[in-house]
């Protein structure tokens, strides 16, 4: 075989996977979480008990919320999850974005994001499938990526139960979260659409932004150790509250202000329209048992 044959015949081998490498823009790096959004929710102390503000939650995701209690994550065997893919990138976490190549073609096979609660997370670009409905979950899902223009977007299912909000707003093994990354500059913008057909009655879109760190943005390994929190709690004791036992049930709806309609979210809740509504509530009553 001629040296130009040879080269021809590489040339269609390797041309799919040669055409893998274009990106859109180079991820990679250390990003430090800007909280001019929702500051109160993704940092401490997070949102209060029954706040479900701007959530499409269904009555299902309502009740299970309204008998959480955050003690449970003080419970041994919860207390090193991490977070899981679902909330991970909405925490307050800084992110490490590093890529793996393959080692014959250099095209991009995947992309690893490590956060200071979570990771690594995989996200594959070399056009695998996602697993069948009935593999398990993980923490971090399944996620595979594409590059639409300059943006890329990650589509990730197989996603352990966790929480939507830290104030037990839940979401499913059934959930599906789709992902834009958008990079202008040093900022990211992370645009998530969740889908969840057991606890939301529609999609809920969220945004975050990220500013790239020239130095050290934070710590990319989360050391823990399980502990007793509690002493004398009995090893089958699972902090929560009944129906209608919470003692903070009515509390965030009272003290800020806000009609418990209001509070209890919904998809209408999400929308601008639904300002008008709100001048026709009543505000809500003090709870039985606040001082």
């Amino acid at each position: 075989m001629s040296f130009l044959r040879c080269f021809l015949v590489a040339a269609l081998v390797l041309a799919p996977a040669f055409g893998q490498t274009r990106v859109g823009f180079n991820p990679s790096g250390m990003w430090s979480a800007m909280y001019h959004e929702d500051e109160l929710e993704r940092t401490d102390p997070g949102s209060s008990a029954g706040d479900y503000l701007g959530i499409p939650i269904n009555d299902d995701a309502r009740l299970r919320a309204d008998t959480w209690d955050a003690d449970l994550i003080s419970v041994p065997e919860r207390q090193c999850i991490p977070h899981s893919a679902i909330y991970a990138m909405r925490g307050p976490s800084a992110l490490m974005i590093s890529t793996i190549l393959d080692p014959t073609t250099s095209s991009i096979t995947a992309f690893i994001i490590d956060g200071t609660y979570t990771g690594p997370r995989t996200i594959w670009m070399d056009g695998r499938p996602h697993p069948p409905a009935w593999a398990p979950a993980t923490w971090m899902g399944f996620s595979t990526g594409k590059w639409e223009g300059d943006m890329l977007v990650v589509t990730t299912t197989h996603i352990k139960q966790e929480w939507i909000r830290r104030n037990g707003i839940p979401n499913s093994d059934r959930s599906t979260m789709i992902e834009h990354f958008i990079r202008h500059g040093n900022t990211l913008t992370h645009l998530v659409q969740w889908t969840d057909p057991v606890n939301l009655t529609e999609p809920l879109v969220r945004s975050e932004d990220f500013v790239l760190q020239e130095r050290e943005a934070g710590s990319w390994l989360w050391p823990c150790e399980y502990v007793d929190e509690v002493v004398d709690r009995p090893r089958e004791d699972v902090p929560h509250y009944l129906p209608g036992r919470s003692p903070y049930a009515g509390d965030f709806a009272y003290r800020y202000g806000v009609p418990v309609e209001a509070a209890n979210g919904g998809a209408a809740t999400m929308y601008p329209e639904y300002q008008e509504r709100l001048r026709t509530l009543p505000a809500a009553p003090k709870p039985a048992g606040s001082k």
